[in-house]
């Protein structure tokens, strides 16, 4: 079998990088989702593009594929929530692929007892693109092939604060990867019936 000296380098560079963001993980009381952004502010290979930070009311999160239903486009199944949103993209390079990253992203989160996976979907199952960059994370450099994008959605419990980590990859070509990250602290004020 032929390995080629990418195939190698890359998987170097992301072995280096899961024993770097594995040593500096947090405890699972003391985890907090501010983590996942010194990863990948830490990873040479992923140049920040845009970050936005607001206080935002009835935020609704997609717990489901986007879909359109009598002529609008809305999750099949979603929950709305109050709190202090962070928005981060990245444009991943070098070789990488924005849906290897979410991947490793999803293992760090993975390892916190702390976290738990609500959704996740992967190419068409995700549904239209175009409305998860545009409509959903206002971000329309996220749009590309339907079959390369990757969807997450984590609920993390930390000691005195919720919050909800949504992760999305998007690929318009081989060398314009993109990964963006949602994380949401939820305002402790907000109605029992919600996730």
């Amino acid at each position: 079998m032929k390995v080629s000296v990418q195939h190698c380098r890359t998987a170097f560079l992301l072995l280096a990088w899961a024993v770097v963001s594995g040593a500096g993980a947090a405890s699972p009381s003391g985890y907090s989702p501010q983590v996942l952004v010194d990863e990948l502010e830490a990873f040479p290979h992923a140049l920040s593009i845009a970050r936005k930070q607001e206080v935002v009311r009835d935020h609704e999160i997609g717990l489901g594929p986007i879909q359109k239903s009598m002529g609008a486009w809305v999750f099949r199944d979603s929950v709305r929530m109050d709190g202090e949103l962070q928005r981060l993209t990245w444009q991943i390079v070098d070789g990488f692929t924005s849906r290897e990253v979410l991947r490793r992203l999803e293992q760090s989160l993975s390892r916190q007892e702390s976290a738990t996976r609500l959704f996740g979907c992967d190419g068409r199952a995700c549904g239209s693109g175009s409305q998860w960059a545009n409509r959903v994370f206002g971000q329309r450099l996220l749009y590309g092939r339907a079959d390369d994008q990757s969807y997450r959605v984590y609920a993390v419990q930390t000691t005195g604060a919720e919050y909800r980590v949504l992760l999305y990859s998007g690929a318009r070509s081989s060398d314009r990867q993109y990964l963006h990250l949602d994380i949401l602290e939820v305002n402790p004020e907000v109605d029992e019936g919600r996730l």
